[in-house]
């Protein structure tokens, strides 16, 4: 049995979702699309820095079986 405290946390239905949209086009109207742009720009960006964390992160755990086997440095 679920706790009835808790029912309003559930995620929104389909028609609940038409009416969020309405309301956010009513309310942002012509900056909808620029927002919407800056978020994709947002989103691309975050993408490009996680690639770029996971080949240092290769490069780094490529580099250092090298430095393992030289017993010198």
């Amino acid at each position: 049995m679920t706790n009835p405290t808790l029912a309003f946390l559930s995620l929104p239905s389909g028609a609940e979702w038409i009416i969020i949209l309405a309301i956010a086009v009513l309310i942002f109207g012509r900056r909808l699309p620029d927002i919407a742009r800056s978020l994709g720009k947002s989103i691309s960006e975050f993408k490009k820095g996680v690639k770029e964390a996971e080949n240092e992160v290769k490069s780094a755990s490529a580099d250092e079986p090298a430095k393992k086997e030289d017993p010198k440095a």
